[in-house]
């Protein structure tokens, strides 16, 4: 979003004010949204190579590339917390835009109830008492259903000129890595300090109700480079959970539930203590709505899942260590108006067959990726990766059972 900010005297300039992305359901860094098509995430150099030579056949299964920008935190007169970016060239002509997102809106208002200061906000009351009675962080109070931040953050949010915005549903979790993030930049680096980050693809750009299901990918996922600490910590993990016997696990979720008009969410905590039938259930309810399962779903799911399993059988000394894959479709159901005979021919590159429910797959979260030619080279892999071909076929198994109604 290319705003003009105002609101301090003097203090005028012209740049991306970069909004918490709200429909972030795993992972621990931060993604932004930088405009509506767009997200970015702080860069790691490994995975920016990653994205720079990557295979032709895996590009439909990755977001797309857009380059890097440089990012760096602002504080406003009112205190508030933003991450601003340049326009991009061909986002330099000038154009109306709200000040303020309901997104940003969101965030302010969180910055708000979770700051100290004299007057304590009903809200920051009631999670400051959970937090407590959990022993742990407000950021991490949120994900707690105790504290029911959908209503309370909606309930108080208003724009700059005090109207109330609407009310929707919204998964915690993108809030939650972003605080975090902040948090750790005001503590670590002085508020001039640049930060580089990646532009991806916003891949569920083109959905009304985005349903997304994170799934952590492999038997392994410590990267080669992890210290025996951090190895020790992943093993277990993954001993722990649907990875070792599975090869994949719930890392986030939402899924609309109709009935109720707001998003039903999962974490990754929530996805490590799955069992292997507890794993099954869950990705049931992902495909169900509230009212019937969306069985319309399974059918392109698999065709697509199939289609990757191809292209990772043929990406020989690749290892996907700690990447994601995200199974996304849209909570509301397209009407028969909604397709155009005359747009067939422009087919998003995730599109399923003529016939079939429009879902997309994709690989995400490459930080820990290592392949012939990467920068660390000093473990070469022979062959394609055995631990998400193995996770990669468990998923379609248990798709099947459920398209067969076992």
């Amino acid at each position: 979003m290319v705003v003009q900010d105002n609101v301090d005297a003097g203090d005028s300039w012209v740049g991306v004010r970069l909004e918490p992305f709200l429909h972030q359901v795993g992972g621990h860094l931060s993604v932004m949204k930088y405009d509506e098509h767009t997200v970015c995430k702080p860069l790691i150099s490994q995975e920016q190579r990653f994205y720079e030579s990557l295979p032709l056949a895996m590009k439909r299964f990755t977001p797309q590339y857009k380059g890097t920008i440089t990012v760096h935190l602002r504080r406003d007169s009112r205190g508030h917390l933003s991450l601003v970016a340049p326009p991009l060239k061909e986002n330099r002509e000038p154009f109306k835009v709200s000040p303020e997102s309901a997104a940003v809106a969101i965030w302010q208002t969180l910055q708000q109830t979770t700051s100290g200061g004299g007057s304590r906000p009903l809200a920051q009351r009631q999670q400051a008492q959970v937090a407590h009675s959990l022993k742990e962080s407000p950021a991490k109070a949120l994900l707690r259903p105790e504290f029911h931040l959908n209503a309370q953050v909606s309930s108080l949010v208003q724009d700059v000129n005090g109207n109330q915005v609407e009310r929707r549903s919204f998964n915690p979790w993108g809030l939650h890595c972003h605080q975090a993030h902040l948090t750790r930049l005001c503590s670590e680096y002085p508020e001039e300090k640049r930060h580089r980050f990646l532009l991806l693809e916003n891949v569920v750009s083109q959905y009304t109700h985005p349903c997304i299901l994170d799934l952590k990918m492999g038997t392994r996922q410590h990267g080669d480079d992890a210290s025996e600490e951090k190895k020790a910590r992943h093993m277990r993990k993954c001993a722990q959970s649907t990875s070792a016997c599975l090869g994949v696990r719930i890392c986030g979720m939402q899924v609309y539930q109709t009935d109720k008009k707001h998003f039903l969410c999962k974490d990754k905590y929530y996805g490590r203590k799955l069992s292997v039938e507890g794993f099954r259930q869950t990705l049931y309810q992902f495909l169900h709505d509230g009212s019937r399962l969306r069985a319309e779903l399974l059918e392109p799911i698999l065709h697509r899942l199939r289609a990757l399993l191809s292209v990772i059988r043929s990406q020989s000394s690749y290892r996907f260590y700690s990447s994601s894959l995200l199974i996304i479709y849209d909570g509301q159901e397209p009407t028969p108006g909604d397709l155009h005979p005359q747009e067939a021919p422009q087919k998003a590159p995730g599109s399923a067959p003529a016939g079939l429910a429009k879902v997309d797959i994709r690989m995400i979260d490459f930080a820990h990726t290592t392949y012939k030619g990467s920068w660390n080279e000093h473990t070469t892999y022979d062959g394609p990766d055995p631990g998400y071909i193995f996770g990669l076929e468990n998923l379609i198994g248990i798709l099947q059972d459920i398209q067969e109604g076992e």
